[in-house]
């Protein structure tokens, strides 16, 4: 059966095999490294469905303690399903399908499951449409604990699939993802660090989670019951068409979105699915807008944030974190329990969906220090910031202008009267590069010039002039790697490669004088000639 309350199947390094209770316990006690055999896609919902679980039972029990050793996790597992003493929900396969088994509803009559999932890697929510940067149903020799991540990352975060595969509740529409957007406590006896240990995190979700329950439930704004509503859903009955409301669950609901049921074959496993004629919860009019504690909601659409084919760049983090547009989840708040002090992380994460497709996991972290990330929850402080950051990516405006103008024209023969929309092809290459670079540097050099303001205006000034003179830098480098390989005639190319040089230096001397020393103009302008 596969208990997850007594059967030690997950791994956690360096403890070995643990039982879920174990893995809670451990967490508590932050003594886990990670989880090996978890994939980079699935961590998110792992960590969610783990929070998610325990405050859950904790808040079931009445309590904010959190215990650190594997017998009271138990007790309060078992306090979420106490009309099944055989602990069927928390088992992997359960020959009675009218019982629920962990993240698989009971199987009602008349309703038949016919689809076979051979492994793990074909129950997970990967849509891969050519079979090439993951493999599909390779996993044949899957764990049981390969399975356990498969149905986590599926019934938590799987979107529409076609006619009767309806996707989960917590996403805006069936092309869309479940967004992870939080901050996470980084390790203050190591500095250079940009991952937060598991721990840790754990703690500080499920302590926040606690703490803030009533306020959460005024923000959702939605009928969720104080007590009483349903947390896990997989163990109540599901008839074909039967959805469950707001007002039947609680806030902090683990959801399923698919009929799936494990089947033992000896010591291995299989999956079977089945269809349902409408999604397990009413919520479509909500559009993901349903109080999760880590995804953000558009203030004035009311709905969740949508990654899209898109990637967490810094015109992505801009709008999201600093234009206002956005109110930012309740995990995305400095806890009362930080100081400005305390090292955190901001962490976003979200698998990029298209219609029926994936378009790649994409996750990003930005170390913050506790001023930066209270000032994203002052109005006054963060419009500094958007205005920072806008001024920023101005500037790569310019860069990115100046450096495909001038391949362009080198492309062209040094004629800038041939250049047409096309002949920007050329650029596409160097300019992405460009852009990957400005990426890398963009929230370093802005929290520095947000920081540089208790210092006066002249440190403001200096940490500006620093983001554009790495940028320069950065820029006469690719053009110079990529000035060679412009197409154009022979005859005219030491013309065309001089015109382009200048035209580079001239035009971003002109955007951006205060990375040209007054004192080296002339020498410039003569070697640029």
């Amino acid at each position: 059966m596969h208990n997850l309350l007594s059967d030690r199947l997950i791994d956690a390094a360096p403890l070995g095999r643990l039982t879920l209770p174990g893995v809670l316990a451990a967490l508590s006690r932050d003594g886990v490294e990670s989880f090996p055999a978890l994939r980079p896609h699935q961590a998110p919902a792992w960590h969610m469905g783990l929070v998610q679980m325990a405050a859950l039972a904790l808040h079931q029990a009445k309590t904010d303690v959190i215990p650190e050793d594997e017998a009271a996790w138990v007790a309060l597992l078992r306090g979420l399903t106490p009309d099944f003493p055989d602990d069927e929900p928390w088992c992997l396969a359960v020959r009675d399908w009218s019982r629920p088994a962990f993240l698989q509803p009971p199987v009602p009559d008349g309703i038949k499951l016919a689809g076979d999932v051979p492994t793990p890697d074909a129950l997970d929510l990967l849509i891969t449409s050519k079979n090439h940067d993951i493999k599909q149903s390779v996993a044949r020799d899957g764990e049981p604990q390969d399975w356990l991540y498969a149905l986590v990352s599926l019934q938590t975060g799987e979107g529409y699939g076609g006619r009767d595969n309806h996707g989960i509740a917590r996403m805006n529409g069936g092309s869309s993802s479940r967004p992870m957007v939080t901050l996470a406590p980084l390790p203050e006896d190591n500095a250079k660090s940009m991952t937060p240990r598991p721990g840790a995190w754990f703690r500080r979700d499920v302590r926040v989670l606690l703490a803030t329950r009533p306020t959460a439930l005024e923000e959702s704004g939605l009928d969720y019951p104080e007590t009483g509503g349903i947390g896990l859903t997989w163990t109540v009955p599901w008839l074909d068409g039967e959805q469950l409301r707001t007002r039947d669950l609680d806030l902090w609901f683990v959801e399923i979105c698919r009929r799936i049921r494990l089947v033992e074959h000896g010591d291995r496993l299989s999956a079977v699915k089945g269809l349902s004629t409408a999604p397990r919860i009413q919520a479509k009019p909500l559009n993901g807008a349903l109080g999760d504690p880590w995804a953000p909601v558009h203030k004035t659409e009311n709905k969740s944030f949508t990654l899209a084919g898109g990637d967490f760049d810094y015109r992505t983090l801009i709008e999201l974190l600093l234009s206002g547009n956005w109110a930012l989840p309740l995990l995305a708040r400095p806890a009362s329990f930080e100081t400005p002090q305390t090292p955190l992380v901001l962490v976003a994460a979200a698998l990029a969906r298209g219609n029926s497709k994936t378009e790649g996991f994409k996750s990003r972290a930005l170390p913050l220090s506790g001023k930066v990330a209270r000032a994203l929850w002052s109005p006054d402080r963060r419009d500094a910031l958007h205005q920072m950051a806008k001024a920023q990516a101005e500037t790569i405006a310019d860069f990115d202008k100046a450096l495909s103008y001038t391949l362009v024209l080198a492309a062209v023969g040094g004629e800038r009267e041939k250049i047409s929309r096309d002949s920007y092809a050329h650029a596409k290459e160097p300019r992405t590069r460009l852009g990957h670079f400005a990426d890398t540097i963009f929230f370093d050099h802005l929290w520095r010039r947000f920081e540089a303001q208790d210092q006066g205006s002249a440190a403001v000034d200096q940490e500006k002039t620093a983001f554009a003179a790495r940028l320069w830098e950065r820029t006469q480098a690719i053009f110079e790697q990529f000035l060679p390989i412009m197409p154009g005639p022979s005859l005219y190319r030491p013309r065309a490669e001089a015109r382009a040089r200048s035209m580079l230096w001239a035009m971003v001397r002109k955007a951006h004088p205060e990375i040209f020393p007054a004192k080296s103009e002339n020498s410039e302008v003569t070697n640029a000639a």
